[in-house]
């Protein structure tokens, strides 16, 4: 019985390992798809996309890699970060790119209310010039108030605000929605910006 529990604990230890190795080259190839393809010395199509084969060349010069390791990482990411093609060649992220390309997103009614998650130490240069993409290519928002607190926990203490999307909708802004559901628009002005908490 005894041996059992050390197997299985064993198990899950050797298991822990490779989660953590997964997550550190996934965020390496969110860097690569979104920002530096050159740091793995491929490139990117007009549409985001990169040929698997030259990727994963490109990642296992600094560490062990394979096709199978990538497409665990694209199946069992829980922000859907990622897509193949259809016939799984090329690659590419959904979005949050800060290079100039097009990832085909379709333009899509929001909801009335959308939501945004940042810091606090973001609030003051918010509440005086809104929403800006800054190094990125869109404004990202959440459907939801969890979603947008789980985003803003990530710059410190989470500050969440409410977007009049439904109005800003109306007035012209176009919103986008990526295949694993970020809401994206080029900007929020303050006057669509309500600060929730903080």
């Amino acid at each position: 019985m005894k041996e059992i529990w050390h197997s299985r604990e064993k198990e899950q230890k050797t298991e822990g390992r490779k989660r953590k190795d997964l997550d550190r080259v996934s965020k390496f190839i969110s860097l690569i798809l979104r920002h530096q393809p050159e740091a793995v010395g491929i490139t990117l199509d007009e549409h985001g996309w990169a040929d698997v084969d030259s990727l994963i060349a490109g990642i296992r010069k600094t560490r062990v890699f394979d096709r199978e390791m990538l497409e665990e990482i694209v199946e069992t990411d829980n922000k859907k970060r990622y897509s193949f093609s259809e016939d799984k060649r090329l690659i590419r992220a959904n979005q949050g790119h800060s290079i100039l390309v097009d990832v085909e997103l379709p333009v899509a009614v929001p909801p009335e209310i959308l939501y945004h998650g940042t810091g606090r130490k973001y609030v003051e240069s918010i509440d005086r010039t809104g929403l800006i993409p800054k190094g990125r290519l869109y404004v990202h928002l959440s459907g939801d108030v969890d979603t947008a607190r789980k985003v803003g926990s990530r710059h410190g203490r989470p500050v969440v605000y409410r977007i009049k999307s439904g109005q800003m909708q109306g007035d012209g802004y176009v919103f986008y929605r990526s295949v694993n559901g970020v809401w994206l628009t080029n900007d929020v002005p303050v006057r669509y910006l309500e600060k929730m908490c903080g």
